[in-house]
């Protein structure tokens, strides 16, 4: 392991005439809001303002369509199922829709595929077990934009909805509405919204048709923005635009009054009120939330989110608490599985694929993911069945993954996703020429790409110069996340005082820096550990700022992203 893991890229300084077009600013601010592409001075007041405007949700192509269908359907006392996928996403898109609809008087019930058993997406004998329970109408939420036959053969009886924020096929299910923002000729003007994000459009949509009519909506929109703030942080789509408004508001509504099986979540994963971020949400409540689905049944979480007794969502809290550790050992085993097998076959190769009988559905999506994050690599990791095998699959921004699996599509059963994350299905009989082929698509598309991870820094500042106004002002940028990242500063020539490996099997570098001024700066690098003995006496140090609180002293600390020997 050598210092200097990522390569580093410093973006350039603002030039004077962008700095005069927000005189109001601190240039440090100004620099952070260009690097984020905000540059006038209108953008930047709605930035930094983040209050919560939601677009018209009638510009959303299919959205009137299934308002009308939907609302017949209440009218007729037809009983709706809301279908959705088994993510944190997928989990909170239905709870979403399932609140609203029965607000309005809707007969409607959840229901999410069993990973294991069912698999991924509409499954033909599931919408037919629907029908048979009375079922006549069904609202995809975060799946069913690629499930063209199963749509077609279901629609023969029951009238279909299909909702989802995931790429486009060829063609469009012929469903009775489709709402998805990347649809073709869909005016709708942001296309990155999340399952959740595409799902509260459609009720904004049925709760101010409502509205309309009767006088009065009967549920107030922003009491769904804490749903849409955990599905929206989860599913790693980009925190720019609506999505960053909605969230920022959704961790207002979760932090002022969350839902009974939020707050016991909350407690669970030790966090109070007041505490809960994007960064908590992504490490801490979303991971719970998903362990349900890849390791026991998503109800799980659909229960939890739903249930207003205190006791039973303690005991669901606790329960999920469980499987998120249980999931924690799962994926370290099969990381380390796959992580032998492909080193074993080819460490050059320009894309990773392992396939393992003893993989299990709900955990390959992240041992592809740390594999991608250790090695910078796309990376397919593969649950092997004797006749079919199911998929997940990573990648890094230089290489468009479903345009990969698209590219194969003639030998997949099934496949959907994004530029950094997609699965499939496939005949096991064809897992090796997929293989092949996406390996070869690999090699030529990172033909010359320096497979490192870049590390983009915002501005360089002397650690002498930062203070508690720097953080409070980077605080305005908030909520960070995909799109929106963390401010990275750079501090050149910092002495180090003190260094250390901690933690559980000494993975962390703790150290104490020295700045220009003889104060000293507590220093945690997470993961770093290995380094410890290659740590000279003065560093260039590239870092999130953070306050750490202990003992109930709160105090400033660099969160160290890299670093380098000092130049000189």
């Amino acid at each position: 392991m050598l210092l200097q893991r990522r390569r580093w890229r410093i973006a350039p300084p603002v030039t004077d005439g962008q700095a005069a077009r927000l005189p109001e600013l601190p240039p440090l601010l100004v620099q952070m809001l260009y690097n984020r592409g905000v540059r006038g001075p209108e953008e930047a007041t709605e930035f930094l303002a983040g209050r919560f405007r939601g677009g018209n949700p009638y510009r959303l192509a299919g959205v009137s369509r299934a308002v009308t269908h939907l609302r017949q359907a209440i009218r007729r006392g037809q009983r709706i199922a809301v279908y959705g996928d088994f993510d944190t996403d997928g989990v909170t898109a239905t709870v979403l829709l399932v609140e609203v609809l029965s607000a309005l008087g809707a007969q409607v019930e959840p229901y999410i595929p069993h990973r294991v058993d069912e698999g991924y997406g509409l499954k033909l004998e599931a919408l037919r077990t629907l029908y048979q329970r009375g079922v006549r109408v069904v609202v995809t939420v975060d799946c069913g934009i690629r499930s063209y036959d199963e749509v077609e053969q279901a629609s023969r009886g029951l009238t279909m909805i299909v909702t989802d924020h995931h790429s486009v096929g060829e063609r469009l299910p012929p469903a009775a509405a489709v709402i998805n923002p990347k649809q073709p000729d869909c005016p709708y003007p942001f296309k990155k919204l999340s399952g959740v994000g595409v799902a509260f459009k459609l009720a904004q949509g049925l709760l101010r048709a409502e509205g309309r009519t009767k006088g009065a909506v009967t549920l107030d929109e922003e009491s769904l923005l804490d749903l849409v703030a955990l599905g929206t942080v989860a599913d790693l789509v980009p925190l720019e635009g609506e999505n960053r408004l909605l969230v920022r508001r959704g961790l207002e509504v979760l932090n002022e009054s969350p839902r009974p099986g939020v707050e016991a979540l909350m407690a669970e994963a030790g966090l109070r009120r007041g505490e809960v971020d994007a960064t908590a949400i992504a490490f801490r409540l979303g991971p719970r939330l998903n362990a349900a689905g890849r390791i026991d049944s998503a109800l799980l979480a659909c229960k939890l989110l739903t249930s207003r007794e205190a006791l039973e969502t303690r005991e669901l809290a606790e329960k999920l608490g469980d499987l998120n550790r249980r999931r924690q050992e799962l994926t370290q085993q099969t990381v380390a599985q796959a992580e032998a097998q492909v080193l074993a076959a080819d460490p050059e190769a320009r894309l990773y694929m392992a396939a393992s009988p003893d993989f299990l559905p709900g955990i390959v999506g992240l041992a592809a993911s740390r594999l991608t994050e250790a090695y910078y690599r796309p990376s397919v990791v593969v649950e092997l069945g004797e006749q079919k095998s199911r998929g997940s699959c990573r990648s890094i921004p230089e290489f468009h993954i479903t345009q990969a699996l698209e590219a194969c599509g003639d030998l997949l059963t099934r496949f959907g996703g994004h530029e950094a994350a997609a699965g499939f299905t496939v005949d096991t009989k064809n897992l090796d020429e997929l293989r092949q082929r996406l390996q070869a698509l690999a090699a030529r598309r990172l033909a010359g790409v320096e497979l490192r991870p870049v590390l983009e820094i915002d501005a360089e500042l002397p650690l002498e110069k930062v203070s508690a106004e720097t953080y409070h002002l980077l605080k305005r940028l908030k909520p960070c996340g995909v799109g929106n990242p963390q401010p990275v500063l750079l501090s050149r020539g910092v002495q180090v005082r003190d260094c250390r490996a901690v933690g559980g099997e000494r993975k962390h570098l703790k150290l104490v820096l020295r700045d220009g001024r003889g104060v000293s700066w507590p220093a945690i690098g997470f993961h770093l550990g290995g380094l410890r003995a290659e740590v000279p006496a003065r560093v260039d140090v590239a870092y999130h700022l953070k306050v750490n609180e202990w003992n109930h002293e709160r105090r400033l600390q660099l969160v160290i992203q890299d670093l380098r020997p000092a130049e000189g």
